[in-house]
């Protein structure tokens, strides 16, 4: 090959084995280049993935996908490996709708080896796919690539106690960290000490040692484990950094340059020699190789569209649902020392960077941990104060049981700030905020609030905060506000906005009520009047609802939620006991919705003002009431 090659001019990811060190290191830059220019337009997770360009590279050189299963945790840092197994020229769609994930996802790519979205579970999928590897006799490798901050999550703890022990397999778990110290620096013997078992001379040498120590008649075994033991004292003592996951099981390589191709290809080259699991510590820089996102890597972790020359977000929002309910929320913590605010490692996500700053004791961060954000929560519930939980729809579902088992049967009263709830947009499925209220309306003493607007929302957080005794749930969706309507619309039961001589009834909540009132302007301006129930709290429902709607000869209700289990759903029941003869029909989320705008999603759901009331009018045509 040329001295100078293209990422165009490749077969990937087969070609990068046939080059130099120095050939893909240019191919790094390349890399970087793409990943700033795409995600300036498409938004995306940057710093992550600029962090782990030359390590994705180092494992594409020496291993085999997809005969060799890479399992990227989240998949926050797996653009790379996108561009490196054959999709360099969709890679422009990334995020987009029809266009690549920005998730790692099997159906698109068979170098894709699990679905993900969702942190700290990396560990578990790669074990059990090296365990089904060795019944089927493959010698091929399982490597779960895991970034610090997925660490604080339990499910990785669990997974690295199961796996590491007593399992003879090919796994290979390598750490991205790019953020924390996990343990002490002991110096330069450390350094060197490290240096010296990272090598394979040094793994054969100790190999060959133990097996012929093996052989010798009687004093052997003895002489061998009393080697172990002075090695074990001396790794205690001044290698502290390899005690935790060696005492797991696992043989520990590290730290690493995680930006040198060549100490990395040492280390992986060392790590398949051992053939049993094997934890490899890779030290890399969040955002390298473009300033703003290595001075802020925080700020470039999930980014929306901005400018590569200023780094400045093309399009920012003065304000949106989380910075509103942050703001107010520190708001009423002014006059209570009561709440507390609590985030699974989404500080600035939730809009509690606010209550951060201005109540740091009462503000708990416990890290990519959901459960045990929740029982936390009912800890301090017990105790008398006011636990407020603010977390994405989407992770609240890693929480079901603390809810259930540690809130709810208990009675204890903590509030939920249930953010980025419906769609979210370009995300996709593994992000799609469609299963809250399913979820929750199967929790007993459990109410949910869905306000359609920022100062309904301060209503309802100021209800659930303080009129409710048991687990109580305020859910909002992602960006700002859409009104359209007046302050006379504003409630936090529910609220009839009635047309004479109505007989069709639209019922929503949440930020959908903006698109139905717009469809009632519509359908009235086609010549037909409909009323629309508005709900702010959903759930329970009012004992004498179906009553109130039952009147109704065509009832329809709009609701960005997956169907089963939905409150749509529940109102059918309702209204199935009481024998109505009418029309209900239902407009929901059905199935997994994948990555497109947020606008886009909704049209194809049909929970558009457009599509309500052609919906209606279509519906009004079938039963013969045009």
């Amino acid at each position: 090959m040329n001295d100078k090659v293209t990422l165009e001019e490749l077969q990937l990811p087969q070609d990068l084995k046939k080059l130099t060190i120095a050939q893909c290191t240019a191919l790094c830059k390349e890399i970087r280049n793409i990943l700033i220019s795409t995600v300036s337009k498409n938004g995306g997770h940057l710093a992550s993935n600029l962090g782990s360009v030359e390590l994705t590279m180092a494992l594409h050189r020496n291993f085999n996908s997809p005969e060799d299963k890479i399992v990227w945790d989240v998949g926050h840092q797996a653009y790379t490996h996108k561009i490196l197994t054959g999709r360099l020229d969709r890679f422009s769609t990334l995020r987009q709708e029809d266009g690549i994930s920005g998730f790692p996802k099997p159906e698109e790519s068979e170098h894709d080896t699990f679905i993900s979205g969702h942190s700290s579970t990396s560990v578990s999928v790669a074990c059990g796919i090296a365990e089904a590897m060795k019944l089927q006799g493959r010698d091929n490798y399982a490597v779960a690539v895991i970034g610090d901050g997925a660490m604080t999550g339990g499910m990785f703890y669990e997974a690295m106690n199961n796996c590491g022990r007593d399992h003879k397999n090919n796994l290979i778990v390598i750490l991205n960290d790019n953020n924390m110290s996990i343990s002490k620096s002991v110096g330069s013997l450390s350094k060197y000490l490290t240096s010296l078992r990272n090598t394979e001379k040094y793994v054969n040498t100790k190999r060959a040692v133990e097996r012929g120590l093996g052989k010798i008649p009687i004093v052997g075994n003895s002489v061998a484990r009393g080697i172990k033991n002075v090695k074990d004292s001396v790794k205690s003592n001044i290698l502290e950094q390899s005690t935790m996951f060696e005492d797991m099981g696992f043989i520990y390589l590290g730290p690493v340059n995680g930006h040198s191709l060549s100490e990395l290809e040492e280390v992986l080259h060392v790590a398949k020699s051992y053939h049993q699991p094997v934890f490899i510590h890779v030290k890399t820089v969040k955002g390298k190789g473009y300033a703003p996102a290595e001075q802020n890597p925080g700020e470039y972790h999930g980014i929306s569209k901005f400018d590569i020359a200023t780094g400045n977000p093309e399009i920012a929002p003065a304000d949106s649902y989380s910075t509103v309910f942050g703001k107010e929320l520190v708001r009423l913590a002014d006059k209570d020392e009561k709440i507390c605010a609590i985030t699974a490692a989404m500080k600035y996500g939730t809009g509690l960077q606010f209550f951060h700053f201005k109540y740091p004791n009462r503000f708990f961060d416990v890290g990519i941990a959901e459960q045990h954000a929740v029982t936390f929560a009912g800890g301090l519930a017990s105790m008398g104060m006011i636990p407020v939980f603010a977390v994405y729809s989407t992770f609240i579902q890693r929480a079901y049981d603390q809810l259930v088992h540690d809130v709810a049967i208990g009675k204890l009263h903590v509030v939920l700030g249930v953010d980025r709830a419906g769609i979210v947009g370009e995300d996709g499925e593994t992000h799609q905020g469609l299963l809250d209220v399913p979820m929750l309306t199967s929790i007993p003493n459990t109410v949910i609030y869905s306000p359609s607007c920022y100062s309904e929302m301060k209503m309802c957080m100021k209800r659930a905060i303080y009129d409710e005794k048991g687990l109580a749930a305020v859910r909002y969706p992602r960006g700002s506000e859409k009104v359209d309507f007046s302050s006379f619309h504003l409630t936090t039961e529910h609220l009839y906005i009635r047309e004479d001589g109505s007989d069709t009834l639209i019922i929503t909540y949440g930020r959908l009520y903006n698109e139905a009132f717009n469809a009632q302007k519509k359908l009235r301006d086609s010549g037909l009047k409909c009323d629309i129930l508005k709900l702010t709290r959903i759930y329970p429902l009012d004992d004498d609802l179906g009553t109130e709607i039952s009147k109704y000869k065509r009832i329809v209700f709009f609701e960005e939620s997956m169907g089963e289990g939905s409150i749509s759903e529940k109102v059918g029941e309702i209204l199935a006991e009481l024998s109505y003869c009418g029309d209900y029909s239902r407009v929901t989320a059905e199935g997994f919705v994948k990555q497109a705008s947020v606008v886009s999603c909704l049209e194809k759901l049909g929970l558009t003002s457009d599509k309500m009331s052609e919906y209606i009018i279509s519906r009004s045509k079938e039963n013969g009431k045009a």
